[in-house]
Formats: C-alpha cells, structure tokens, sequence
C-alpha cells in the first residue's frame, strides 16, 4: 500500500510518499481500506516533535473507510461495513489495522470525510464542554483557537447548551466566519489583548470556562480571563512552546485547572459509547463539520503545511 511516512520529526517537508507493507489484521482488530483521513492538531503536533514508534513512521490518529477484513474474535462488525477509525497512529495510508473498540459505524447520510473528523475533534471537544467542562445555561465560555477543528466543534457544543460564546482567532475574517457555528463574541489575539477584551465583554467578571488547546504563554492567559472559580480545560499544546506556566494566578479566585488527553479513556467504555453516540448525531444533523480543504494523501506535506499557516477554518481531509 501508498502511505505518507517520515524518517525523522521535524516541518511538513519530512514526508515521502512511499510503497510499505501492508497492516496486518489481528484476532482483535478491523482492518479498512482508507477513503478520507483527518489532519488533527496531534498529529501536526507528534510529526513535528512526537515520538516514533516505528521507522519509516505513520502518523495520524482517525480515518474513515470500508472494513476489508474483521479478526477471528470481532462478531459485531463485518466487511464491506462503513467506519470510521481511531488509533494512536497509522491513519496517513491506504489501509490500516485498529482494535475493533476503536471501530464505528457511519450512518448512512454521513460521508466518509465527515465521519473521519468525528472521534477525536469532535470527541475531544465534547469531553471539554461537558465531561470536564461541565457548562452549564447561561455561563459564559471562552474558546482559544476557535477556528480550529476542535475549537469549533466546543462553539456548537456550548452554543447547544444554551451558553455565551466568545473565541479567539488570528483574524476578523475568521471570526466572521464563525457567527454561523454560534459565536456570540470573536477576540482577534493578533489585535485586542485577551485578558482586557474578556474583560469589557464580561463586566470584569470574567469566564466561567476555558478551553485552551494552545498551552504555555496562551494558558496563562487564559487562567487569567476566568472569574471566580473558573474553570480551565487545557487539551493540547498547539503552540509547541513546552515551557514551564506561572499557575500564581489560580488561587486568586478558586480557580481550577484540568488537562485532558482523550487517549487516557479511550478503552474506558465511556469514550467509545460517545464516539458513536456523536456519530450518529451527526447523522441526525445535530452539529456540522466544517472541512475547509481536502488533499490527495500523496500530499500530506502540503496539507500539514497549510494547517501549520493558520488559514484552514474546521478540519483539513486527505483522500487516498
């Protein structure tokens, strides 16, 4: 099979699109045939500065496609079946072997492409609103990098909730964009100074949750834009600056701080029962996913590289 691989970390540049060996099915596992797989912010992330399981390397965390072949202890699951895919990495190839708990059905009305963004971006996001969020009507919730694929999934989210709005975004237009998804608020991070903006928006309240998938100087921030017992979701480090944050600020008004990995619950039971769960809500049409731009996966490098620019508004997909 074609797969996009790397022999050493570093920019979007380190990709080769190569033949390699085929994945092998075992006992436990689906095996696909990849039609669309989403460019997550961990995996712009991991192939920068992440780990190396193997060498040549796959990275990638979700895909979607048809099921070639099921191990002798999957019964729920059959071949030519629909599904969308999770794994700790693999996705950037034609086919690809998973454990079956990481295995969903797509529903009929849902493309290949949209299914793809659903368990982790989608996942993660609702991990962040409700499971440790914990927002509830009326409260009002900040979200860092709302133009992002996560980003905009927590704006629907919260918006459903019946939530005030407010996010961050490099650009007017991006925010603009946004309004359609439920943003009540945009802040340009590039223009407006955070803390003060949220500030204004909020009467020196502040907010009553965070969700920063930025880490560092923008998770001080962040803490600092929360009022009285606050709360913070830190979800990822898409800044890639991994230095120490001054946390001072955090008893000042009882504030709290949680850091989220889905990965950490993957094969809790909880996790895999919400994946479908917002599987099939999107099937019902209960939330959108917004795909700004597809790639043939023999492009991979480009796709990372147009994430890496800042210009993609929701998911970027790449299609064997």
């Amino acid at each position: 099979m074609k797969a996009a691989v790397y022999y050493e970390t570093g920019p979007p540049s380190v990709f080769k699109y190569e033949e390699v060996q085929d994945p092998e099915c075992g006992p436990h596992d689906v095996l696909i045939e990849t039609k669309a797989i989403s460019v997550e912010g961990g995996d712009v992330v991991n192939r920068a500065v992440g780990e190396m399981h193997t060498n040549p390397f796959i990275i990638g965390y979700c895909s979607a496609g048809v099921i070639l072949a099921t191990g002798e202890n999957v019964s729920h699951l059959q071949e030519g079946q629909r599904v969308a895919t999770l794994n700790f990495f693999g996705s950037h190839a034609e086919k690809r072997a998973v454990p079956f708990q990481t295995c969903w059905p797509i529903p009929e009305d849902v493309s290949f492409g949209e299914a793809a963004c659903v368990p982790v971006t989608f996942g993660t996001a609702h991990d962040c609103i409700f499971e440790f969020g914990r927002l509830q009507k009326g409260e009002t919730v900040l979200i860092q990098g709302g133009a992002g694929g996560v980003g905009l999934a927590a704006i629907q989210f919260a918006k459903q909730v019946g939530a005030r709005v407010l996010a961050t975004a490099s650009s007017d237009e991006r925010l603009k964009r946004l309004k359609a998804f439920g943003l009540d608020h945009g802040i340009n991070y590039k223009e407006k100074d955070l803390v003060d903006e949220v500030n204004r928006l909020t009467d020196n309240a502040g907010v009553n949750l965070v969700v920063d998938p930025i880490g560092s100087a923008t998770l001080e921030k962040s803490i600092r834009a929360t009022g009285h017992r606050g709360r913070i979701i830190s979800m990822g480090s898409a800044g890639r600056e991994f230095s120490k944050i001054d946390i001072s600020a955090m008893s000042e008004k009882n504030r709290s701080l949680t850091a989220i990995f889905q990965g950490a619950e993957i094969f809790t039971g909880r996790v895999p029962k919400l994946i479908g769960d917002l599987l099939q809500q999107l099937g019902q049409k209960k939330f959108k996913v917004h795909i700004d731009r597809q790639f043939p996966l023999s492009r991979a490098a480009e796709a990372h590289a147009f994430i890496e620019s800042r210009q993609a508004l929701g998911r970027v997909v790449l299609i064997p």
